[in-house]
């Protein structure tokens, strides 16, 4: 347009200049129209490579739901609709990948449930066949009616932590925010834990100042300790310990929960928050999920939890969370 524009100030100019020579002002006009014709013909063919190269872009999108490199068009409504086409491929890609996620994410719960049934529904389904069997005693019967029932329960209980999980990794599940006391619930967690620590004899101890409080969810926060803390006591041989401190500043409130027993390996360290993961010295009762359920308790309650570990030597889990 800038580039018509000069011709045509250019040409009345020597139009001007040349008003008293017939000849010459037809030479002038005949190169002016020459030239406005050969910068139309340029501006249709960049106008359509632009369009041509919109074309393949949105052919791409089509292809792939990516965001492939475009050279930026800077003229007219071409940019306009360069720029619109950008914006609307970017939110379809971010739909696209959210929903990508959730797909892949209810196709990794439906294999971690496939995988977690298949034990106690196999033992179920043998333990049934033996039932019918008639020349079983009634007191077989009951033992296995007893183990058949064991096994309901563990399943039940499993179907009912992985809704609960689902629900916080999704971010549906509501949380209360209130004041809590958190030397109270501390005494509340050792008593509810001391049974277990004296069966694996380890020695379980709390040392937490009064008078520090924290804002979240007192149930589900007591639900992240207890699965903590149970985590250290299943990894602590007979005779070691399991130590429950916290401190606070007027930043943020440090919980430490820390033992002397096995520790994790380097390579496992990373994924023991993970959905099922199991290190190589987990219990064989161990199903993997309390330390995912806690850490996104954490999480939903604005804190955050980082773990340390050495093997042999014990590990040690940090849970801050701000005030």
């Amino acid at each position: 347009m800038k580039l018509k524009c000069g011709i045509i100030i250019l040409t009345i100019c020597a139009c001007i200049l040349a008003r008293n020579d017939a000849w010459k002002l037809v030479m002038i006009l005949a190169l002016c129209i020459a030239g406005l014709f050969l910068v139309d013909i340029f501006d249709r063919i960049r106008f359509k490579k632009q369009v041509d190269e919109l074309i393949g872009y949105v052919t791409k999108v089509q292809n792939n739901l990516e965001l492939p490199e475009l050279q930026k068009i800077r003229e007219n409504e071409l940019g306009i609709l360069q720029s619109e086409i950008y914006k609307v491929v970017a939110i379809l890609k971010e739909a696209y990948s959210s929903e990508h996620r959730q797909k892949k994410y209810v196709s990794d719960m439906m294999s971690d449930l496939s995988h977690q049934f298949k034990t106690p529904l196999t033992a179920i389904s043998l333990m049934a066949e033996l039932l019918i069997k008639t020349d079983v005693t009634e007191e077989l019967r009951l033992e296995y009616a007893g183990k058949i029932g064991g096994q309901v329960r563990k399943m039940t209980w499993l179907i009912k932590n992985l809704l609960t999980l689902s629900q916080l990794e999704a971010g549906v599940l509501e949380m209360k925010e209130e004041e809590i006391d958190l030397a109270e619930m501390t005494k509340d967690l050792e008593e509810s834990l001391e049974v277990m620590a004296e069966v694996a004899g380890v020695s379980l101890s709390a040392k937490v100042p009064e008078g520090i409080h924290v804002k979240g969810d007192p149930y589900w926060l007591r639900e992240a300790l207890i699965n903590i803390t149970k985590n250290c006591v299943e990894h602590t041989a007979e005779g070691g310990f399991v130590k429950f401190s916290a401190s606070q500043n007027n930043l943020s409130t440090l919980i430490i929960i820390e033992d002397n027993g096995t520790g994790i390996a380097p390579e496992h360290l990373p994924h023991i928050f993970e959905r099922f993961y199991k290190a190589g010295n987990d219990s064989p009762n161990s199903v993997g999920i309390g330390l995912a359920m806690a850490r996104q308790i954490i999480l939903g309650t604005g804190g955050k939890i980082e773990a340390f570990s050495e093997l042999g030597k014990g590990t040690r889990f940090e849970i801050k969370l701000y005030r």
